[in-house]
């Protein structure tokens, strides 16, 4: 009776198909992320990970790198699902980020180190609004050096924590859709940011320093939307990772989705995003 009770979870395992979204928590990578889920889906299922060939054909993966110190929504593929996570690269995402004036480091987030110092009693709230409007609609962005994109099939950040020299990456065209200050308490603000496919937060928030003649770095960054997916209604929590949820999550979610899957690979706006599959 144990082992058909374990056939019967393994089977709604892998018959899973669709798009659903997770909560990354502040600290590990989208990939951990991804294979700690793996890891419990298959663990509630009976399947041995170790040598076992089925554990080869489940298929998930996301659609979006996040940021290791950034929290919020991961979009999450799973069987045929991650043939559509293409479309959560070209969608938009949103995001609320606290910076910080005065201080610039090597990453632009809290994790790097100090680079530069400067003072910042000189910018007012209305200084800092006036900024923002130069930073909405078609702009020009320089990636950050500390990045998931890649030189030579290695990853920027690879690269630098290996002490290795880094170019920067050229300046490229990217879309902010909207744009706006919800909080300042120097020297601390506080953004909300819907943003196009290939956008740094972690540029915005340095360039918006540079703009004020002093500088900026993240402190928090949490992406409370990507594509249709929230961070309220729709992002499953550690404690939900279970193949009942996530089966009542993919039916919940199948209406977000387009009607027609694409048949096409999906060109998104910058070659350096990337969905990422684990088999």
């Amino acid at each position: 009776a144990g082992g058909a009770v374990l056939g019967t979870a393994a089977d709604r395992l892998f018959s899973l198909s669709g798009i659903f979204a997770v909560y990354k928590p502040k600290g590990p990578t989208s990939a951990g992320v991804l294979n700690l889920l793996k890891e419990r889906l298959l663990a509630e299922a009976g399947v041995q990970t170790n040598g076992n060939k089925r554990n080869q054909v489940l298929k998930i993966g996301h659609g979006g790198t996040l940021d290791s110190a950034a929290a919020g929504v991961l979009v999450v593929g799973i069987g045929k699902g991650t043939k559509m996570l293409g479309t959560m690269l070209a969608g938009s995402k949103k995001y609320t980020a606290i910076g910080m004036l005065g201080k610039a480091t090597d990453t632009l987030d809290a994790t790097g180190k100090v680079t530069e110092e400067k003072p910042y009693d000189q910018v007012t709230k209305g200084d800092l609004e006036n900024v923002l409007q130069k930073f909405t609609g078609h702009i020009m962005q320089v990636p950050p050096l500390y990045s998931a994109l890649k030189k030579d099939g290695e990853r920027l950040s690879t690269l630098m924590k290996r002490g290795e020299a880094v170019k920067a990456k050229p300046a490229r065209p990217v879309r902010v859709y909207s744009l706006s200050l919800q909080q300042f308490q120097p020297p601390l603000f506080t953004l909300d940011v819907e943003c196009g496919g290939g956008f740094y937060v972690r540029s915005l928030v340095s360039d918006i320093g540079k703009e004020l003649s002093t500088c900026a770095t993240v402190q928090e960054l949490t992406r409370t939307k990507q594509g249709p997916f929230t961070l309220e209604e729709h992002a499953l929590h550690e404690d939900k990772w279970t193949i009942d949820e996530i089966a009542r999550s993919l039916e919940h979610c199948i209406s977000l989705l387009p009607g027609e899957p694409p048949h096409k690979k999906l060109k998104t706006e910058h070659p350096g995003e990337t969905a990422v599959i684990c088999e």
